[in-house]
């Protein structure tokens, strides 16, 4: 608590960006399936100011996967939902998430 000079500075839950029920429902069924075929093996959420994170790890000490991003900003312009690989690259972007993990249902149906 170093970091904010007064109790009043600090960060509430309504200041943070946060995914809700239904798309961490959507996300969360892509997840059981890609652990079920034995691809995906734990996760990690991140609640920040301008960014949502899910992020998916094959093994917990690695990097992540794939992110799973939602900046509510870029709803307008190029969609708030991302998916981003593990080197950096934006792999899909749009407002439907839906829409977006499509991308990583298609690498889960070559695959098996």
């Amino acid at each position: 608590m170093a970091q904010f000079a007064d109790m009043a500075t600090l960060p509430t839950p309504g200041d943070r960006v946060s995914f809700h029920r239904v798309e961490l429902s959507v996300i969360l069924g892509l997840y059981g399936r890609m652990v079920a075929a034995g691809f995906w093996r734990d996760y990690g959420i991140s609640m920040l100011r301008d960014v949502a994170v899910f992020s998916v790890f094959r093994h917990t000490a690695e990097q992540p996967l794939y992110r799973i991003e939602k900046r509510p900003r870029l709803a307008a312009r190029q969609g708030q939902y991302a998916v981003i690989g593990l080197d950096g690259r934006i792999l899909k972007r749009g407002n439907d998430l839906a829409t977006v993990l499509r991308i990583l249902d298609r690498k889960l149906i070559r695959a098996v």
